[in-house]
């Protein structure tokens, strides 16, 4: 069965499109398939911020990506939804999605959220591919759990 993973985060520009990046590259040898969304409308369409595909980059991951709005029938589909933080979480709950903060799969860390880079300089970009590599064992664990 291939699992189904989708990240989300507020606007799909930073942190999601990140981890998802991050995810379909490390569990590419398992059966699974990775998405990101937002649960905002303000950048649907656009591609990822540049500063979150530099931190891609320098990492070794590649990807493309446009934004998307999440939503109830968008996500149904879905066997993992990542939130990155509590917000998101809210947000998800509201629109009748169940999720799962996305560092419960690290468990050395030190917060539960990932937090937005956006109204930082780029180091908080490359933090986010850090926190979201972090999570790869135990995300990889609950995909094999799933079937994947």
């Amino acid at each position: 069965m291939t699992v189904r993973i989708t990240a989300v985060c507020l606007g799909n520009i930073c942190r999601s499109p990140i981890a998802a990046a991050v995810l379909a590259h490390e569990l590419s040898d398992l059966d699974v398939e990775v998405d990101s969304m937002g649960t905002g409308p303000w950048h649907i369409g656009e591609g990822a911020d540049p500063r979150a595909v530099v931190a891609l980059a320098r990492a070794g991951y590649e990807f493309e990506h446009a934004a998307r709005q999440a939503s109830k029938a968008e996500l149904a589909d879905s066997h993992l939804v990542l939130a990155m933080d509590v917000d998101n979480q809210r947000n998800l709950q509201r629109i009748g999605v169940d999720s799962v903060l996305i560092r419960t799969f690290d468990p050395e860390a030190d917060e539960v959220e990932v937090p937005d880079p956006f109204y930082g300089g780029p180091e908080g970009f490359d933090d986010v591919v850090v926190m979201i590599q972090a999570t790869v064992p135990g995300v990889r664990a609950r995909v094999v759990e799933l079937g994947g």
